[in-house]
């Protein structure tokens, strides 16, 4: 069953056009990644998505429901929840209120301090540290903690691996079949087109605003991927 579908999606920043017509799609517990080069429209593509880009109400359909334009706080409200690029912390709260935050939704469901301590348990450790005297992946941990205390059908990740060890990378996409067993699915912004494809069953490819490529990951070539990358 389709979870969220944008049909012909456009976006703009004042006069100037970032998004071209984007088709797209993710089903109820599918992990789809978006991969690209820098300025190819993946991050306003997740902003028009959590209302950060205001877009027509009809493009963004979510939970059988039109919500292209909603504020932010009613689109999380809804469901869908976003783990932006640069992690985004409180730097005046400590790791646990920085989780509680997420939580402030009300939304029902599995995830809570505890389950998010049994996955990551250096934040446990680390609880009632300020968020600043973080490593960058243990920041990582909380930003994606704190998204999942809301209790999203949907969780958009915006550069994860962004600027951290392969190690770290590994243990963060490591978690990636406990986000997704209760039948919640991801939407993964990746640069690393390998881990794209290990982790997400079908990968879209941004070019300039507008999709290039789609398919399912395990059918793309290198050839194809590099194609619809580079617009060659």
């Amino acid at each position: 069953m389709t979870l969220l579908s944008t049909h012909a999606l456009e976006a703009f920043y004042g006069d100037a056009q970032a998004l071209f017509g984007i088709d797209f799609r993710v089903d109820a517990g599918e992990v789809v990644a978006i991969i690209g080069a820098n300025g190819a429209g993946k991050s306003t593509f997740l902003k028009s998505l959590t209302g950060l880009v205001k877009v027509p109400r009809a493009r963004v359909h979510f939970d059988g429901q039109a919500i292209g334009g909603l504020a932010p706080g009613a689109i999380v409200r809804a469901g869908l929840a976003m783990v932006p690029e640069g992690r985004r912390l409180f730097p005046s709260l400590t790791v646990e209120e920085n989780l509680l935050m997420g939580a402030t939704a009300g939304r029902a469901g599995r995830w809570d301090l505890q389950r998010l301590y049994a996955m990551f348990p250096i934040l446990h450790t680390k609880r009632s540290s300020p968020s600043t005297a973080l490593s960058g992946g243990q920041q990582q941990m909380v930003a994606i903690g704190r998204a999942l205390m809301s209790n999203p059908k949907l969780l958009l990740c915006d550069e994860l691996s962004l600027g951290l060890a392969p190690i770290v990378i590994k243990e963060i996409y490591d978690a990636m079949p406990a986000l997704t067993a209760d039948g919640m699915s991801v939407v993964l912004v990746e640069q690393d087109v390998s881990v794209a494809q290990r982790v997400a069953g079908r990968v879209y490819c941004f070019q300039e605003g507008r999709v290039s490529l789609e398919g399912a990951s395990a059918d793309l070539t290198r050839a194809q991927i590099s194609a619809a990358y580079f617009g060659v």
